[in-house]
C-alpha cells in the first residue's frame, strides 16, 4: 500500500493520469532543482501519467519558462505549462474582450498579453479600463506611482496572482500578493485575483486536454494557493514541505490536502513501489 508522511493510503496516485505541479519551492527554489525532481518527473511518466507545471508566478513568459526548466535538464516544452499569465490573458478575453489593459507587470507579462491579441499599456492612459498587477520583478517607484494613478479612476482592477511572496536562495521576495496589499494601503483597493487558488487554471488545462477531475492531482507547498486551489476545484491535492507551508500551518488551516509528503522525491518513492 502506498502512504503518505502520516501513513495515509494513497494508492490512488498509482492511477492519476495527470500531475498538475507548482513550481516554486515544489520542483525548484529559484534556480536550484530539488534533488529527486527528475525521478519524480520520470516515474510518472513510467506509470502512464503526464505532468503540466502550474504556476501562479507571472514575471516570466512560458518561452522563458521552457528555456529555466531545460537548463535544469527537464524535459519539457510549451506543452507542459499553463501559467497564471495565460489564465489572466484567457480570462481577460472572456471578459474585457477588446479592452485595453494598464499592466504593472514585467516585460515577459506584457509580451504574453500582447501575444495573445490585447493592447496593453504600460503609462497612464485614458483609454485603459483595466488595471492589471502581475509579480513585477521589474518594479520601480514611478511604476508603482503610475499604477495609483490609474487606480484613482474607474476601472476594472485584477491581480494575476495573490501569492504573498516568493522562494529565492536566501528566504522570500514579495510576490504580487504583497504588491496588492502594498497597492491597497495607497489606494483603498483590492484586486480580483485570477490564478491560484481561482480554479481558473485547473479547469482551463483540464478542458483542453480532455482529462477529468478524477484523474488529476495537483501538487504544490502552499495552503492557501496550490491546496485551496485545488480544492475549489474538486481535485485531489498534495502539499510537499518542501517551500512555504509547515506542519504547524496544515494543522492550522482549514483548508486540508489530500496527502501530505516532504517533498517530490519521498512522493517518486512511494510511486515507484
Amino acid at each position: 500500500m502506498l502512504t503518505d508522511k502520516f501513513k495515509k493510503n494513497a494508492d490512488a496516485l498509482l492511477h492519476k493520469k495527470l500531475f498538475l505541479l507548482d513550481m516554486d519551492g515544489t520542483i525548484y527554489n529559484e534556480n536550484s532543482i530539488f534533488e529527486g525532481t527528475l525521478d519524480f518527473l520520470s516515474q510518472i511518466e513510467k506509470n502512464g501519467g503526464r505532468y503540466i507545471f502550474i504556476t501562479n508566478n507571472s514575471s516570466k513568459s512560458v518561452k522563458d519558462y521552457v528555456e529555466k526548466v531545460n537548463r535544469m535538464g527537464i524535459t519539457a516544452d510549451a506543452s507542459h505549462f499553463y501559467t497564471s499569465s495565460q489564465a489572466t490573458a484567457f480570462y481577460l478575453q472572456e471578459n474585457y474582450p477588446g479592452q485595453t489593459v494598464f499592466c504593472m507587470g514585467t516585460r515577459s507579462l506584457v509580451a504574453e498579453l500582447e501575444q495573445n491579441g490585447i493592447r496593453v499599456v504600460t503609462k497612464p492612459e485614458d483609454s485603459a479600463s483595466v488595471v492589471l498587477i502581475g509579480f513585477d520583478t521589474e518594479n520601480t517607484s514611478e511604476k508603482v506611482r503610475d499604477t495609483c494613478i490609474m487606480l484613482g479612476r474607474d476601472v476594472a482592477y485584477l491581480a494575476t496572482n495573490p501569492d504573498l511572496v516568493c522562494p529565492v536562495s536566501f528566504g522570500y521576495i514579495p510576490d504580487c500578493g504583497s504588491m496588492s496589499i502594498m497597492l491597497k494601503n495607497a489606494t483603498g483597493k483590492t484586486p480580483f485575483f485570477i490564478g491560484k487558488p481561482e480554479p481558473i487554471m485547473i479547469d482551463c488545462v483540464l478542458k483542453k486536454l480532455g482529462i477529468s477531475k478524477e484523474d488529476t492531482v495537483i501538487v504544490g507547498d502552499r495552503i492557501y494557493t496550490d491546496i485551496a486551489c485545488g480544492v475549489n476545484a474538486g481535485v485531489d491535492t498534495i502539499c510537499v514541505l518542501s517551500g512555504e507551508a509547515t506542519l504547524d500551518d496544515l494543522e492550522k488551516s482549514d483548508t486540508k490536502p489530500t496527502w501530505i509528503f516532504d517533498s517530490v522525491r519521498e512522493v517518486c518513492t512511494e510511486l515507484a513501489r
